[in-house]
């Protein structure tokens, strides 16, 4: 790019020129980026800063929690509580939404967050990154409650993540397509390095957690069975098979070349209707994979047209490039 443009300066231009971002939503928008670049920092040391390993806790999921799991959501609540855009934050991480304190000025957002996504790639340093996404609090309503944050993904004002990996990136979407930014760590300062970004319609790439096949339903066996066969095969082309266990780094890797994530219901867990949760995962991967041209479905359902009945509700996930979106979906309806 002829100039170096900072991610302050394409936030402002958003608010400004573009008006496509409210004031309080710019600045809420820098503070989780400074929160990202804090986050960035703790996860580099690495072994140096002590912060590898399990922390010995369950989160509300029965999860067992590393240290960094941990320590990425202390550094997003501290560094949003008291800046005064928002009203309350909720965390894949906490049992209930958190307040921002009475001594803080409130704000008219709600932020969510899975504050350090593939936990279990931590201590062998492949990729990890904070998801989250904002809504508009409701208005009229004076104080703030668990039914507040209950909004389907296409309510979503901004939503994004931070990959940390060989680069920190920050790839976000305020409801005009997808940018991505780069840290630069001589600076501190997070510099567009891609702006409209867009999935290919077509690929032959797909990521999914092969050792699962044999509890997945029908559709997702059919369309999986029909990569595999290659150019023999009804698709007439070989596949290659992707898979980080790391939906930032798989999802990252899509809006870069094309691809498609899945992580469909199956049989272990009859009664859920998938692993990823709704709304720290799901909806603003969703959002920016369609900012980005692609599609996002449950495999029946336009994943950001569903209606959350629980702040921890999960969901089966197919999102990428639109036109296999669309054959696996096909293959659910169809049945």
């Amino acid at each position: 790019m002829a100039s170096r443009i900072s991610l302050t300066r394409f936030l402002v231009e958003q608010q400004r020129v573009d008006g496509h971002i409210p004031s309080q939503l710019r600045l809420l928008l820098e503070v989780v980026a400074r929160a990202c670049k804090s986050i960035s920092q703790a996860v580099n040391k690495g072994a140096l800063g002590g912060v590898l390993g399990s922390a010995d806790s369950e989160n509300v999921q029965g999860e067992v929690q590393k240290k960094l799991d941990i320590i990425a959501n202390e550094v997003l609540i501290e560094a949003n509580e008291w800046g005064g855009h928002l009203a309350a934050m909720a965390s894949e991480e906490m049992d209930s939404i958190y307040l921002v304190p009475n001594r803080y000025p409130q704000g008219e957002y709600l932020l969510l967050f899975d504050p350090l996504d593939g936990s279990s790639n931590i201590d062998v340093n492949v990729s990890i990154g904070t998801i989250f996404s904002v809504l508009k609090k409701p208005e009229g309503s004076p104080g703030v409650t668990e039914q507040d944050f209950l909004q389907a993904g296409a309510q979503q004002v901004a939503a994004g993540y931070c990959v940390y990996g060989p680069q920190t990136t920050l790839v976000l979407t305020v409801g005009d397509g997808v940018s991505m930014f780069t840290l630069d760590r001589e600076q501190g300062s997070f510099v567009l390095t891609q702006e409209n970004v867009r999935i290919p319609a077509d690929t032959k790439e797909f990521a999914i957690n092969m050792s699962n096949m044999r509890h997945w339903d029908e559709p997702v066996k059919r369309y999986i069975d029909e990569c595999l066969q290659g150019k023999e095969g009804p698709r007439g082309k070989d596949f290659n098979m992707r898979w980080i266990a790391s939906m930032v780094a798989d999802v990252h890797r899509i809006l870069t070349r094309g691809g498609v994530f899945m992580y469909p219901w199956d049989k272990r867990e009859p009664n859920k209707p998938g692993k990823l949760r709704l709304m720290y995962e799901a909806n603003p991967m969703s959002w920016l994979v369609e900012q980005a041209g692609g599609a996002a479905t449950n495999g029946r359902q336009r994943i950001l047209d569903i209606q959350p009945s629980q702040l921890h509700e999960r969901v089966s996930v197919i999102l990428g490039s639109k036109n296999e979106v669309d054959r696996i979906t096909s293959y659910h309806t169809a049945l």
